[in-house]
């Protein structure tokens, strides 16, 4: 028995066993993914644990408990970080298989039955009705009125009809009305059919989408690589210093012992273990932030290139509009009625009452659903007989009896089947091709309706035995969110290019690109991408903003394009086609609300209420986070020069040391919260969205930033030299020369702060810029320095002396003349400091 002869019977059970032996079932492979011990392995053998461990011990050894037990928790949650982020692939491809494999009704061995989805087997039989999922690739040998959603694999909004094929033709890819073939995950919307499974688990277009997202590896996390960079440099920097301090002063003053206790200042004054913390509490405080703009934040390298982004791809449908269709426009030969333009006349009334009853009484597809919505109230009277949409004739009619007994065939359809069917004369059909023409050239989708009084008798076979009247089009649209003109305008200025990229047909993808304000001039379909080679495609997307009828793997390949011309690319969307994209992006967002579980796995970011502003206000609050880790950052190098600098300044004027871990560890209680939180906190600067993106290949800290830092803790170290140079020329007490040291370290300290609030305004407009969390530490530390200074139990622990007012003058001169140098100086780095 040959397979076209037998798919009413189906496949025998034993032969379906015997194919599942020997093709393996209808599932997606496993990854080779590796075991949660081996990446904890993994993540214990890089240098920023060993550091945090390293400097945790030192803590330990020193007594200061608390210090440890923070680094350590911290060197704890970077595992657990990363274990997370490295299993996300294997939680992409098993939401995956979920999707491929629903629960199927199949013919074995001349009977139907239920099975499991991925026990389906090529050259199955597959019953699929209406709600189903399709549980392989197929291709339609039987049907009924069959419509699929395949926008999961198309990104189109429309259903689709499903026309009979024959069964030995190769599949052809999604896509495209009245087509034969099913595909894996699809799901049937309308009607029943049956299919003769194809191609199963990874051979499935499902399946090639699977093996697309195991080769593709997400961009490694840039920022975390730089501040392992800045942490080998500080931890260097910091190891040579204290071996140097103690070999010069054991060798020189042959006092090992005090030798060990200065080298081990030195080192805990230079001990980079803010980094990590400011990288943590931004990345985490960054998601909060963005969750409460209903964005969510599942990769959080994402939150460290949005700043950065230069390109937005995006979807059309459900982010640029709200997928949904509405009646937009109705047009007779005569008259031309607009939804919103005043009340329908006549013509327009009986155009859409026709279209509805050629339409199903309880619909699913959703233009119906439109139809039905304008003409709610109208009676539709019985429903006496269904023509179905036929592969050679794309229309449908429904019979219908009135409550007089009269008799009504309405009639709706592609506009040229329809207009065939009403046999148009040569002057109807020129009105009919340019009404069609224009109607689709601002992004509707346009049906042809007709309608005859039937007499009494008995009914035709085929639609072509009725006398159509035709009535005139419907057209539909899905209307682009109000907010997006805004948003890509914003975006302009921001200098992010926009792209939409659409498996919707050219016509409407340009409209819906006008509407929104992109530069819709040029659109480039699928076909035509395709014959591209790379260094064209390269070419072509550097010019092209609209991209339709766009394939899965096409859009992974512009996105590939983007990135290889040095692009920082950002993606959306919402269906498994998008997932091997959205995870090759640097950013890659979903949808939430109408997003699969894949597409969700596969991104960065999740938008909650799947709107193209959201885009937008992310990579906003992204450049502020981006904008105030900078700050941070430089004011962590500022601030550790002046440290070791008082570390080992009274070694050269043979003194004491003037600071002992005690007074380092303060010092860490207000360096620690001021550039982990207080600085996350700041508000954005007025350029933010006026300046381009920074540079893909921009570090955290520039070189002009670098030296602008350096600068400033060079500076505050002369500051801290002269104070101390003041101190030892009115022959001060060790312990009130102490008290001065320190407490000029912390006003400089605060100095510092203020003059890297902000790398664009005044120090009047930085001064005013609120920041509650900052101030009221402020307001903790002076608490707890005027207590160290005159609370004798802690002028004990901190071995200071008394403090005059005289004393406090020198300290606050120093830092007010080191804020007006440094201010004076900013306007030369302004530029750079910004790039």
């Amino acid at each position: 028995m040959t397979e076209e002869t037998s798919w009413r019977t189906g496949l025998s059970q034993a032969d379906a066993q015997a194919r599942l032996r020997d093709e393996g079932f209808n599932e997606l492979p496993t990854g080779d993914g590796r075991s949660i011990l081996r990446i904890v392995a993994d993540v214990l053998r890089e240098p920023m644990f060993a550091l945090l461990l390293a400097a945790g011990a030192i803590y330990l050894v020193l007594g200061d408990h608390g210090e440890a037990i923070v680094l350590l928790a911290f060197a704890t949650l970077s595992v657990l970080i990363t274990v997370v982020q490295e299993t996300r692939s294997e939680r992409v491809l098993a939401a995956l298989r979920d999707q491929a494999s629903p629960r199927a009704l199949v013919i074995r061995d001349g009977e139907r039955r239920r099975i499991p989805g991925r026990e389906v087997a090529r050259g199955d039989t597959i019953v699929v009705l209406e709600g189903d999922r399709i549980p392989a690739d197929a291709v339609v040998v039987s049907a009924s009125s069959l419509v699929v959603d395949e926008s999961l694999l198309t990104g189109e909004s429309v259903p689709v009809s499903k026309s009979i094929g024959e069964m030995t033709a190769a599949m052809a890819r999604p896509g495209g009305e009245n087509t034969p073939y099913l595909y894996s995950g699809t799901l049937a919307v309308h009607g029943e059919g049956v299919a003769v499974v194809r191609a199963t688990g990874p051979k499935s277009e499902l399946g090639r989408i699977g093996q697309s997202l195991k080769a593709i590896t997400p961009e490694p996390p840039r920022l975390q690589a730089e501040t392992r960079r800045l942490v080998r440099i500080f931890a260097a920097v910091g190891l040579t210093a204290s071996l140097a301090v103690v070999l010069l002063i054991g060798i020189l003053q042959g006092d090992w012992l005090q030798a060990v206790l200065g080298g081990i200042a030195i080192g805990m004054s230079l001990l980079p273990e803010e980094f990590p913390l400011v990288l943590t509490a931004f990345m985490v405080m960054g998601a909060w932030r963005l969750s409460r703009v209903r964005v969510l934040t599942r990769r959080a390298a994402a939150i460290e290139m949005l700043g950065a982004a230069t390109v937005l791809c995006s979807d059309k449908t459900g982010t640029m509009t709200q997928n949904r269709m509405n009646l937009a426009e109705v047009r007779t030969v005569a008259t031309r009625w607009r939804v919103g333009q005043g009340v329908p006349g006549a013509d327009a009334v009986a155009l859409i009452e026709a279209a509805r009853r050629a339409s199903s009484p309880e619909p699913s597809d959703p233009m119906e659903k439109a139809l039905a919505a304008q003409a709610d109230g109208i009676a539709a009277g019985k429903l006496l007989r269904r023509y179905a949409l036929q592969p050679t004739l794309l229309a449908m009619s429904h019979v219908w009896q009135d409550a007089d007994g009269s008799r009504v065939v309405a009639t709706k359809g592609a506009p040229e089947a329809v207009g065939a069917l009403s046999r148009l004369d040569a002057t109807g059909q020129a009105w009919l091709h340019r009404a069609v023409e224009d109607m689709a050239g601002e992004g509707m989708r346009v049906l042809g309706v007709a309608q005859a009084r039937l007499a009494d008798g008995p009914l035709p076979d085929s639609q072509l035995g009725f006398d159509l009247e035709f009535l005139g089009l419907v057209g539909f649209a899905d209307p682009l969110r109000d907010n997006v003109p805004a948003a890509i305008g914003e975006c302009r200025s921001a200098q992010i290019r926009v792209i939409m990229i659409t498996g919707d047909y050219p016509a409407t993808a340009q409209a819906i690109a006008a509407r929104a304000g992109l530069d819709a001039g040029k659109v480039v379909d699928g076909r035509s991408l395709e014959s591209m080679d790379d260094a064209a495609l390269r070419e072509c997307v550097s010019t092209t903003n609209v991209f339709a009828r766009i394939m899965p793997e096409q859009k992974l390949r512009l996105v590939q394009a983007l990135k290889a011309d040095g692009e920082i690319v950002a993606m959306t969307g919402d269906g498994v086609n998008d997932a091997p994209a959205l995870r090759a992006a640097h950013i890659g967002v979903a949808m939430g609300g109408r997003g699969t579980d894949v597409a969700r796995e596969a991104s960065a970011i999740v938008l909650l209420d799947d709107d193209f502003g959201s885009i937008v206000r992310t990579i906003r609050l992204g450049r502020r986070i981006y904008d105030n880790l900078r700050k941070a950052s430089a004011y962590i190098v500022a601030v550790h020069i002046p440290i070791a600098g008082l570390a080992l300044l009274p070694l050269l004027f043979g003194l004491p040391f003037m600071l002992s871990p005690i007074h380092i560890a303060f010092l860490e209680m207000v360096i620690d919260p001021v550039c982990s939180i207080a600085f996350e906190a700041e508000a954005e600067e007025r350029d933010l969205m006026q300046r381009p993106p920074r540079a893909a290949d921009s570090k955290l800290l520039s070189t002009p930033m670098m030296v602008f830092s350096l600068l400033q803790g060079a500076l505050a170290l002369v500051a801290l030299a002269v104070v101390l140079l003041v101190g030892i020329g009115r022959d001060m007490p060790t312990g009130e020369l102490r008290a001065l040291m320190f407490t000029s370290l912390v006003l400089i300290n605060v100095g510092l702060i203020v003059v890297n609030r902000s790398f664009s305004s005044s120090l009047s407009v930085a001064l005013r810029r609120p920041n509650l969390f900052l101030w009221l530490l402020l307001a903790v530390v002076a608490s707890v320095m005027t207590a160290a200074l005159t609370w004798p139990p802690a002028m004990d622990l901190f071995q200071f002396g008394p403090l005059h007012a005289d004393d406090l003058g020198v300290s606050l001169i120093a830092t007010v003349v080191l804020i007006l140098c440094l201010e004076a100086l900013k306007p030369w780095w302004r530029q750079s400091l910004r790039a």
